[in-house]
């Protein structure tokens, strides 16, 4: 089955089939051990930015009325540690389809405990915020130079949990700049040198007036060392956006938009533990079952 949250396929298997997809992501639920190949097999013939496999902890859980559950993440070439949008449509999931009776959502990850809540009609991640520091543009200049050519870049930080690099271009450009940038992530590969980047986010600050009032700041990103030339739609990019725009703008309370050809809008909360709330939307688009 699929649930959609900005572009992801969310499967989750309940036998050795009886899976969700979303339309980024998958998400299996997962009612038996899956061998560890079989993981990466199976999101590599999906061929999405991730699939999540949701997995029961202990043998009385229930999909419909246990509250902690196990998630991974595969992206088509490899497992990464934090993927908030899979993450959002393996709540979807178990919210909508499998009707869990629970308010509250608990997922045992690579990043750690991370919970989802419903909220209205969206649901409510509680993800890890991540610090960046200031990034000597000399060590990454060809692989700004491949990202964005000659554009004028404002700022330049670098998050070292998450070995994603963060580029600000300047505030005179407009979201249609940023949108319109044609991008050949597949160069990244070459241009870059360090070895500590694995994705790379261009990001802009909003505007106050205009149609797109409201929007706090945008966003691309890109992440071909995983496989994944550009997510539509990146919650793990947001726990370090999060933190970056909230120091600049000194705001708490943030809407985003990440402008890939998509598209998705999230509305932040930055808290006070070191954590964020980033909520968005979604809706399941597919039911299936998958037969090995």
């Amino acid at each position: 089955m699929g649930a959609s949250a900005g572009g992801k396929l969310l499967l989750t298997p309940s036998r050795p089939a009886g899976s969700k997809p979303t339309q980024r992501w998958r998400g299996w639920r997962l009612d038996c051990d899956l061998d560890e190949e079989l993981h990466q097999k199976i999101a590599t013939e999906m061929n999405l930015s991730e699939t999540a496999f949701i997995r029961k902890l202990h043998p009385g859980d229930d999909f419909t009325k246990s509250s902690c559950f196990g998630l991974r993440w595969f992206t088509p070439a490899n497992e990464v540690p934090l993927c908030g949008h899979a993450t959002l449509a393996s709540a979807a999931v178990l919210f909508h389809t499998q009707k869990n009776t629970n308010s509250v959502l608990t997922f045992m990850t690579l990043s750690g405990e991370l919970k989802a809540r419903q909220v209205g009609d969206h649901i409510v991640l509680d993800l890890p915020l991540y610090v960046t520091y200031p990034q000597v543009l000399r060590e990454v200049e060809d692989l700004i130079k491949a990202a964005v050519g000659d554009m004028i870049v404002q700022d330049l930080r670098y998050s070292p949990d998450t070995k994603k690099l963060l580029v600000r271009l300047s505030d005179t450009y407009e979201r249609s700049v940023l949108e319109e940038l044609q991008v050949s992530a597949q160069h990244f590969l070459t241009a870059e040198k360090t070895g500590k980047v694995k994705g790379l986010i261009l990001t802009l600050k909003g505007k106050s007036s205009g149609k797109q009032k409201g929007h706090d700041f945008y966003s691309r990103y890109f992440a071909p060392w995983y496989g994944v030339l550009e997510d539509p739609v990146t919650g793990s990019a947001h726990a370090v956006l999060s933190s970056y725009w909230s120091e600049q703008l000194g705001k708490k309370e943030m809407l985003a938009f990440q402008c890939s050809r998509r598209g998705g809008e999230l509305k932040i909360s930055v808290r006070n533990d070191g954590r964020v709330d980033i909520a968005g939307q979604t809706a399941v688009v597919l039911k299936g079952n998958l037969t090995f």
